[in-house]
């Protein structure tokens, strides 16, 4: 299949497609004429990156997770360490938004909000 049936297969835009194949994630046959041609498996390897991404891995980690993917012998501890070190990413940066919610929620609160000039949001800000 063309790039584009590859990208409505996947939801993935066909650049990223072309960023994917350019960095090495897939690598699709070509065509006589030089134009791209998907197979089945290059479209399960594009759907698979997609999601990994979409929770977040890395392209490097889902270098390693396409790795994992296609041995047969490999352990799941493998798999599930990638995972755990995302999942310690998420709860990290969790806690950071967390932190900025409240510092700008009281921020939000303390500010009056009128016609006066004086704004402690913006003296925050200033340093």
């Amino acid at each position: 299949m063309n790039i584009g049936d590859a990208a409505a297969a996947t939801g993935l835009p066909a650049k990223t497609i072309r960023f994917y194949e350019e960095i090495g994630l897939v690598e699709p046959a070509r065509r006589g004429n030089g134009y791209r041609d998907f197979s089945d498996a290059d479209v399960a390897r594009l759907g698979f990156v997609a999601r990994a991404r979409g929770l977040g891995f890395s392209v490097e980690d889902c270098r390693a997770l396409l790795s994992l993917w296609s041995d047969k012998a490999r352990a799941s501890a493998d798999v599930k360490r990638l995972a755990a070190e995302r999942l310690e990413e998420i709860d990290r940066k969790i806690r950071e938004l967390e932190g900025l919610r409240a510092t700008l929620a009281h921020l939000v609160e303390t500010c009056h909000g009128d016609g006066r000039p004086d704004c402690p949001i913006l003296d925050e800000l200033s340093g």
